[in-house]
């Protein structure tokens, strides 16, 4: 019986690291991933290109050990057990280099510091990848047909990989308690991605002049992106402010602002302040929005709104952190 059992554990170790190496390619994408791990043995200007080298050296590797038989697969399997084998060494290192630092074998989600759990882990990877060298079937195929025996035995080595994974008390963390948006971590990179999809920047696009923002800055839930622009043959800042979080088809607003005499010619993606009674059969257009808050009295900022400053020459108001006076925004 053990014979059988010690075979099956060699073959499931080819689609489980695959598996391993495909989630760890996938998190060291994101942008957090520079910095941690054996990267901060490296001068500052070498982690990024340090990191994205391991993230696609792990995502060939988990091709190789699903797909690759015969001698490409055995490199691949020898390479796959001499990455885990050298981080053992390296990560030691990077914790005495900063105590603080992570593993960063799942890029930004591993920012526990190096303990005994991730160094075991990585030694018993390695020994799971050496023991797949020899094997005349790929991951695939033993993927494609499991047995009994494979499923008794996965489940066996799942406990043990939570058992020795941090990165599962940091996921547990988060979906317990969710970071309110003013505190929350967002890439530029995501904003203006946010931003070129909305509507809004659609309409301006034909004002700016560049490209890329000339000034952003954070205030609360809100990024602000400034850009410079030319209206009817003047010079304006295009002032874009996108929400931190929130439904993608939500949260871009945008004023014009002329810069020579700092008034705000145009506004758009405003919202009203206007109170529903219930739920009404076709929400009223901006512009008649607009003229009942004033009928009503409701020209004024109420709290917890974005309509914090005077509203510009067009009526609407302007989001919140744009000023709506003085050369720049």
């Amino acid at each position: 019986m053990f014979p059988e059992v010690l075979e099956a554990a060699r073959e499931l170790q080819l689609p489980l690291l695959a598996a391993l190496l495909l989630l760890g390619a996938a998190a060291k994408a994101g942008s957090r991933s520079a910095g941690t791990g054996a990267a901060v043995l490296l001068p500052e200007r070498l982690r990024g290109p340090a990191t994205l080298a391991t993230c696609l050296a792990e995502a060939a590797l988990a091709v190789a050990l699903l797909t690759a038989t015969g001698l490409p697969g055995e490199a691949a399997r020898v390479a796959t057990a001499l990455m885990f084998a050298v981080s053992v060494v390296l990560l030691p290192a990077a914790r005495r280099r900063d105590p603080e630092a992570g593993c960063g074998c799942f890029g930004g989600l591993s920012r526990a510091p190096i303990g005994w759990r991730t160094l075991t882990r990585a030694a018993l990877l390695a020994v799971a990848a050496a023991a797949t060298v020899g094997l005349p079937l790929s991951g695939w195929e033993v993927a494609s047909a499991p047995d009994p025996l494979h499923g008794a035995v996965l489940g066996v080595q799942l406990v043990v990989l939570a058992l020795l994974s941090p990165e599962l008390r940091e996921v547990a963390a988060r979906a317990a308690t969710r970071e309110p948006c003013a505190l929350r971590e967002v890439s530029e990179r995501r904003t203006s991605r946010r931003l070129r999809g909305s509507e809004v920047w659609r309409t301006n696009a034909k004002v700016m002049i560049r490209s890329e923002p000339e000034e952003t800055w954070r205030h609360g839930c809100w990024r602000f992106l400034r850009y410079d622009g030319m209206r009817h043959g003047r010079r304006v800042d295009v002032v874009y402010a996108v929400r931190i979080g929130g439904p993608r088809r939500t949260g871009v607003r945008a004023a014009l602002v002329d810069r020579e005499s700092g008034t705000v010619v145009a506004t758009f993606g405003a919202v009203t302040t206007l109170d529903l009674q219930g739920p009404p059969r076709r929400l009223p257009g901006p512009r008649r929005a607009a003229m009942r808050d004033e009928a009503a009295g409701r020209g004024g900022a109420r709290p917890g709104t974005l309509a914090e400053e005077p509203p510009g020459e067009s009526g609407r108001a302007l989001p919140d952190g744009v000023r709506a006076s003085g050369p720049g925004v």
